[in-house]
């Protein structure tokens, strides 16, 4: 081979190296499109101040829809990088829920085998995630929603943005940590959040507990709205006893939290601002049967201190459900519902935070049947 001849593959593999290292890093990464369709058909009584009853198609059925994109990159030596974007449609109108951005989960991060992964963007607050990872919510097999699990209401809205989490593993032990930065000029603390999660989870382990601690500063004043829970449950065989405990404060001036789901208006609205202090036990059997059924019965009990007398309140709620698996992606329910409040609006309802809202008459049934798909 001349020198030349030598001089010109040197230069084509060099200009070649790049495109063949593009090739190489996308050959290791993945983008799956995913999501959620679920409806259902509901009745509910005492919808309004006359007590009247309705029936019709809801928003969802006991999973809001969504449609999603994840993707993961290998970089090697146990690290990857990673991203997901998440949007919540409502399946009966087609249009994106209203009540929250267009990508209501927007996050990117990286992650390693040995040291856990840290998030940046729109999540999950560590509330909700000390109650799922815990393994104490209720219908463990549903992916979480706003509708029929009033926990998550009592858990700030799911979701905090401008946030960074670090998660990771230890054995058997889970750990989380957040914090959301507030932007607010001259004054850092305004708007932020920070919390922790820890929980216990041994792999095959029949028993799982955790809990959570939770601190939000009022994004104009700085007030705190401050939560903590914790929990257990225990599997025997296909049955699941779980038990849970949420605490929630809040400042006398505590009415607006940017970075959360809800503008101050509509936590105005909701009468979020109303409480001092709420306090929700929680606790459900779950029996599987089979590959193909579930069912479960949960209650819940909340008890509100107003910040006057007259917005005291308090609530029962009793939930049954029986769903069955068609296939590995699809499953059929029926879901039935009584709820009992007393006194002041404890944003604690079964039909989500901004669906209908407590009993006009001071009780309400529902039952719904659904249908829902995986992919």
């Amino acid at each position: 081979m001349t020198k030349v001849s030598k001089r010109l593959l040197f230069c084509a593999c060099t200009a070649l190296a790049p495109m063949l290292t593009a090739t190489t890093a996308h050959a290791q990464s993945s983008v799956t499109l995913y999501g959620i369709v679920d409806e259902s058909v509901r009745y509910m009584t005492h919808v309004n101040t006359k007590g009247d009853s309705s029936v019709g198609l809801g928003n969802g059925g006991m999973s809001e829809s969504r449609w999603g994109l994840r993707g993961v990159e290998d970089l090697g030596g146990g690290w990857s990088t990673f991203f997901k974007l998440e949007n919540r449609i409502f399946i009966n109108s087609g249009q994106s829920d209203p009540t929250l951005p267009f990508f209501n989960e927007a996050q990117i991060g990286v992650q390693s085998s040995s040291y856990g992964k840290l998030i940046f963007g729109r999540m999950p607050n560590v509330l909700i995630e000390g109650i799922t990872i815990g393994g104490y919510g209720s219908n463990p097999w549903i992916p979480y929603d706003f509708s029929f699990q009033p926990e998550v209401t009592m858990s700030g809205g799911i979701w905090t943005s401008n946030q960074v989490q670090y998660q990771a593993r230890t054995h058997d032990l889970l750990f989380s940590a957040a914090y959301a930065f507030g932007g607010v000029a001259g004054h850092t603390s305004y708007g932020s959040q920070f919390g922790a999660a820890a929980a216990y989870t041994p792999h095959g382990g029949p028993v799982n507990f955790g809990g959570a601690y939770e601190e939000s500063r009022d994004s104009v004043n700085g007030s705190t709205a401050k939560a903590w829970t914790f929990g257990a449950s225990y599997t025997w065989d296909q049955t699941r006893f779980a038990l849970g405990y949420i605490v929630n404060r809040n400042d006398p001036g505590f009415s607006n939290f940017a970075n959360g789901p809800f503008t101050a208006p509509v936590l105005a609205a909701l009468k979020y601002t109303d409480f001092s202090r709420r306090r929700m036990i929680l606790g459900g059997i779950t029996q599987q049967v089979g590959a193909a059924w579930h069912f479960a019965a949960n209650v819940w009990r909340t008890l509100q201190d107003g910040k006057t007398h007259a917005q005291d309140g308090s609530a029962w709620q009793y939930q049954l459900v029986a769903d069955y698996n068609l296939s590995k992606r699809t499953d059929v329910y029926l879901e039935a519902d009584y709820a009992l409040y007393r006194g002041d609006l404890i944003g604690a309802q079964l039909q989500g935070v901004n669906s209908v809202g407590l009993a006009q008459k001071g009780s309400q049934i529902g039952m719904m049947a659904g249908l829902r798909h995986l992919f």
